[in-house]
């Protein structure tokens, strides 16, 4: 299976559009949102053509595609108006012997670790910065954020396929890769 992963699109329409594009060149059998769809946050600045409602459009034509877990700017209120769950603090899935634990990354992280088992990965977003971090005992792993990227990172995204990860940016570039 082909995952896109994805996280923090803060309500830009500009850039959930051109997320949507990427899937679509991709190929994708389904996308993993990491939270933060719909409110840009009391921290970030307005991304990109704001505009929340287009957001839950243009993912709502996507609702069979899409596996999500809730960020902190997430609320029963966005639920209302977006037609696939997004309430879940987090998820796993099993990718041969190894868990993948996602989550937004408000709640567990690097510093406050989710029960987890020798090589799994802790997949969160919330920082907007694209990371691979090998621990001794896991391995941390964030996209970086579709709409507000920080650090000096890009706007982008994640591929997961046969094990392997892909960091790219929203034209298809590889930017990192595991």
């Amino acid at each position: 299976m082909k995952w896109m992963i994805a996280s923090d699109i803060h309500g830009s329409e500009y850039y959930c559009r051109e997320l949507c594009t990427a899937y679509d060149r991709e190929k994708a059998d389904r996308l993993l949102l990491l939270g933060d769809i719909l409110y840009h946050g009391p921290r970030n600045d307005l991304p990109r053509e704001y505009n929340p409602k287009k957001v839950i459009e243009l993912l709502n034509a996507r609702k069979q595609d899409i596996l999500c877990v809730r960020g902190n700017c997430d609320t029963e209120v966005d639920q209302m108006v977006l037609e696939f769950p997004i309430l879940a603090d987090y998820c796993v899935i099993a990718e041969g012997k190894q868990l993948i634990y996602a989550t937004h990354g408000h709640i567990f992280h690097e510093d406050h670790l989710p029960p987890l088992h020798k090589g799994d990965i802790l997949l969160h977003g919330h920082t907007h910065v694209p990371k691979c971090v090998e621990h001794e005992e896991y391995t941390y792993m964030n996209p970086g954020s579709v709409s507000i990227p920080k650090e000096g990172s890009w706007h982008g995204y994640m591929i997961l396929e046969n094990g392997h990860f892909l960091w790219k940016d929203l034209d298809g570039n590889i930017q990192m890769e595991r």
